[in-house]
C-alpha cells in the first residue's frame, strides 16, 4: 500500500516475500526504511556486510546504505521520504535520531519481546487500515501511524541499548554525538573535535559511552570511517587516494594504514577481494 501526496509525499506498508522484493530495490531519494522480518533464514548484505534476520528481527536503513538481498523468504517493508515525515525537523516528537537513524557506525537491529511485539503489530495493523480512508484526514493520520511505529521501536533500541539507564542528559548527549558523527565523519576524526561542538570535554562524553558498556567514542567514529570506507571501495569506481581524500586523510598512507588496522587487509584487497565476490 502507498500514500502519495501532492507535495511528493510518499509512504508505504508492502509485504515482501522471496518472490517479491522489489520494493528493497526502489529506495527513494531522502527516505528510511524498516524491515520487519516475518520468518526465519533472511540473508542480506548491508554496505556488503552479511546479516541473517529472524523472525521478528527489525532492521533500520537510511538511503545511505547499500542492501542487497541473497534471500528474502517473508517479511514487512515500510517506507516514507522526508516529505512525507522529516524526522529531524520533528525529533522531539519521536526521538529517533541518532538511535534508529542517522547514528550508523551499526546497523540497528531491533529484537522487541512479547509485550512490545503486541503494541507493534497492533500501530501496523492500523495504519495498513488507514490506507483505505481517502478523505482530507489521511496524511496526518498516516503520519500519526508512522510515528507511532517509530516511537515503539525507539523504546525497543532503548531498552536493548541500556540506554535507559542514563538520564536525559546523557541520553541527549549520547544521541546528539551519534548524529553528530553521521554528519562530520569525513572531516572530524577525533573525539575532541566533537566534545567542542557539543561543549562538554572528551572525558564526559567518554564516560557517559563507558556507562553503556559500548565501545569508546573514538572507536565509535573510527567504526563510522570505517563503514564509508566500506562503502566506497565496492560500490564506487574512486581509486584508493581518492576515497582516503574525501574521508579527511591528508594522503593514502594514513589511510591505508587505519584501514589495514581496523579491518586486517589493506584497502586494495579489500576492493580485489569485494570483485571477487561479486563474480
Amino acid at each position: 500500500m502507498k500514500y502519495l501526496g501532492k507535495n511528493k509525499e510518499h509512504f508505504e506498508l508492502q509485504k515482501i516475500n522471496s518472490s517479491n522484493c522489489a520494493p528493497l530495490e526502489e529506495q527513494l531519494e531522502d527516505s528510511l526504511c524498516l524491515l520487519w522480518f516475518t520468518s526465519d533464514n533472511n540473508k542480506v548484505l548491508i554496505d556488503g556486510v552479511p546479516f541473517e534476520f529472524n523472525t521478528n528481527d527489525i532492521v533500520c536503513l537510511t538511503q545511505f546504505h547499500s542492501l542487497v538481498y541473497e534471500f528474502v523468504n517473508t517479511a514487512n517493508f515500510l517506507q516514507f521520504n522526508q516529505s512525507f515525515y522529516c524526522i529531524l525537523d520533528h525529533d522531539s516528537e519521536v526521538g529517533c535520531k541518532g538511535i534508529l537513524y542517522y547514528g550508523a557506525s551499526n546497523v540497528p537491529v531491533l529484537r522487541p519481546n512479547k509485550m512490545e511485539l503486541e503494541i507493534l503489530e497492533t500501530a501496523w495493523k492500523m495504519a495498513n487500515l488507514e490506507f483505505e480512508m481517502h478523505d482530507n484526514l489521511q496524511l496526518e493520520m498516516l503520519q500519526m501511524m508512522l510515528k507511532r511505529i517509530l516511537i515503539l521501536c525507539t523504546r525497543v533500541y532503548k531498552r536493548q541499548a541500556n540506554l535507559e539507564q542514563l538520564n536525559t542528559t546523557q541520553n541527549e548527549l549520547v544521541r546528539n554525538f551519534n548524529y553528530l558523527v553521521e554528519i562530520h565523519f569525513k572531516e572530524k576524526h577525533t573525539v575532541a573535535d566533537y566534545a567542542d561542538i557539543l561543549h562538554k570535554s572528551p572525558k564526559t562524553i567518554s564516560n557517559v559511552f563507558k556507562k553503556l558498556g559500548e565501545k569508546s567514542p573514538l572507536q565509535f567514529i573510527q567504526k563510522r570511517i570505517l563503514l564509508e570506507a566500506r562503502r566506497l571501495l565496492r560500490y564506487s569506481p574512486k581509486d584508493v587516494s581518492e576515497i582516503a581524500y574525501d574521508l579527511g586523510f591528508n594522503d593514502i598512507q594514513s589511510f591505508s594504514r587505519f584501514f589495514k588496522k581496523q579491518e586486517g587487509v589493506s584497502p586494495t584487497m579489500y576492493r580485489e577481494k569485494g570483485l571477487l565476490g561479486k563474480n
